[in-house]
């Protein structure tokens, strides 16, 4: 599964060529060029990672981290600017940032920048979940362990769960794990989707997944 990164940067030939490197290194790349639309897509889909220009149109890319820390969103975002002072790289970090890059910089440079927070975010903090006494999760590897015991799951309830993991007790709509199940040319399909939730209930915990009608689901941790 490619990692997912929203960017948003208004300069019409840097977001193009960002993401074509950034898709050549194997990310899956969202193009934003305003503040209000990155917003919409956050609300639309999940992404592991933000890469937020702070002078955009429709507001900054510091004020609209803030509103999304604000709102319980806790991915990792690093902040692109041509912004030097020190108190502009004290407000990104002050907004919630997680590490900041100045323009004009190497896209190798960025790929590390990139790799670190990832690397900070999901590999070493949070590698193995504990979910609960007896429950784990390896989220690399996506395996789920009952004590030392492997429990075997499909590959999209692995994922599925994965998901949950990484967004615990928010509410992920239905739409944003079609996005992250389904590849491009597959089907979304409700009927399956709620048979990946019945199976890990069924290893879990029925309260441990909350059914949010007519919207999605919730994993409480």
């Amino acid at each position: 599964m490619k990692l997912k990164i929203l960017l948003l940067e208004d300069d019409i030939e840097l977001n193009d060529t960002v993401t074509s490197f950034l898709t050549h290194e194997g990310f899956e790349v969202t193009q934003s060029f305003d503040a209000k639309d990155a917003k919409e897509k956050v609300f639309e889909s999940t992404f592991e990672l933000w890469l937020f220009d702070v002078k955009v149109p429709f507001g900054s890319g510091t004020e609209l981290l803030k509103e999304l820390r604000v709102e319980g969103y806790d991915t990792p975002a690093i902040f692109i600017t041509s912004l030097s002072g020190a108190d502009d790289v004290a407000c990104g970090f002050e907004s919630g940032g997680d590490d900041y890059i100045r323009k004009p910089f190497v896209l190798k440079e960025l790929k590390m920048r990139i790799e670190a927070v990832i690397k900070r975010a999901y590999g070493v903090v949070e590698q193995h979940i504990k979910i609960d006494d007896l429950h784990s999760f390896d989220l690399l590897e996506k395996v789920l362990y009952a004590g030392d015991e492997r429990i075997a799951l499909r590959p999209k309830e692995a994922i599925l769960l994965a998901l949950f993991l990484q967004h615990k007790n928010h509410i992920l709509t239905k739409e944003m794990i079609f996005d992250t199940l389904y590849s491009y040319g597959e089907e979304p399909n409700e009927g399956s989707l709620r048979t990946f939730v019945k199976v890990l209930r069924q290893h879990l915990s029925k309260t441990r997944i909350e059914t949010i009608k007519e919207v999605g689901y919730r994993f409480v941790c």
